[in-house]
């Protein structure tokens, strides 16, 4: 699959308190224009699921990633 040029990925990152401390939540906002809604979906989850970052921070950094 041919990603598009225009592709971008904005992060928002937070910091926040629970009862153990500080804890960072993050959004990542993906945009692959002109790319089908469901096949830019399949895209982002695989990626997220093989990331050494995604990886590392797994159940450690609530992350929600949306499609815009």
């Amino acid at each position: 699959v041919a990603l598009p040029a225009d592709r971008a990925v904005d992060a928002e990152v937070d910091l926040g308190t629970n009862a153990g401390g500080y804890v960072l939540r993050a959004r990542l906002n993906v945009s692959l224009p002109g790319l089908d809604r469901e096949l830019a979906r399949e895209l982002v989850d695989a990626a997220h699921g093989i990331c050494p970052y995604s990886k590392a921070t797994r159940s450690n950094i609530d992350a929600e990633i949306n499609l815009v």
